[in-house]
């Protein structure tokens, strides 16, 4: 039986051979010397499995609403909610109580004791908004990247995800929508308009959570 030399890098391997064992040389000294090698990047292919964990959940939200012409912030508080694949729902307590409610391809507004339906299809630049939202809710990477350009930083333990939109009517409405997040629960939404109003929705940690925190 044939034998190889002994030689780091013996010659009677086949170029691939030598290749692959260089290549595990390389890392096997880059680990003696405690040098850090390089790890995967955290993407929307490995945050969209985290998010797609939850089924369902509902929890309070605050928000801060910048708007131009008003000296001080417009202030807002209620109650989030959703189901997948499709169902959300966004519940103002303060400062007056009012709700929209999507469900499918249904949108449901209640405000001031009157209830008006539409559909998404004929409001696109609220159905890109929405889909954002259910999209990030469900772990929709599909729908996220046909509706924005998705871009994500960070890790599982702290991530942010921002969404600029694909179609040139949202676009010329919405600047680009930015969501905080760790692991699978959402922390704030912050949406720029293209006039320079701005708002940032501040969510609350599940019981679940806040417990692993501690």
């Amino acid at each position: 039986m044939k034998t190889c030399p002994a030689d780091p890098i013996p010659r009677c391997l086949t170029a691939t051979g030598r290749g692959l064992l260089r290549l595990v040389l390389r890392l096997g000294a880059a680990a003696l010397a405690g040098v850090s090698l390089p790890l995967l990047a955290f993407d929307l292919g490995a945050l969209a499995p985290l998010l797609a964990e939850r089924k369902s959940a509902e929890t309070r939200f605050t928000e801060e609403r910048i708007v131009t012409g008003f000296d001080s912030p417009l202030r807002s508080s209620g109650t989030l909610s959703f189901t997948a694949p499709d169902r959300f729902a966004r519940h103002t307590l303060e400062p007056r109580a009012e709700s929209m409610v999507v469900d499918g391809n249904t949108v449901s507004i209640r405000r001031g004791g009157r209830t008006r339906q539409m559909t998404l299809d004929a409001v696109p630049e609220l159905a890109a908004m929405i889909e954002a939202v259910r999209g990030t809710l469900t772990g929709n990477a599909g729908t996220l990247q046909k509706h924005f350009k998705v871009r994500v930083e960070g890790s599982a333990a702290q991530w942010t995800m921002s969404l600029v939109p694909r179609d040139d009517r949202v676009a010329s409405q919405v600047r680009e929508l930015q969501i905080v997040g760790q692991r699978g629960e959402l922390r704030t939404l912050e949406l720029s308009l293209s006039g320079g109003d701005r708002s940032l929705m501040t969510l609350e940690a599940s019981p679940a959570a806040a417990s692993a925190r501690r």
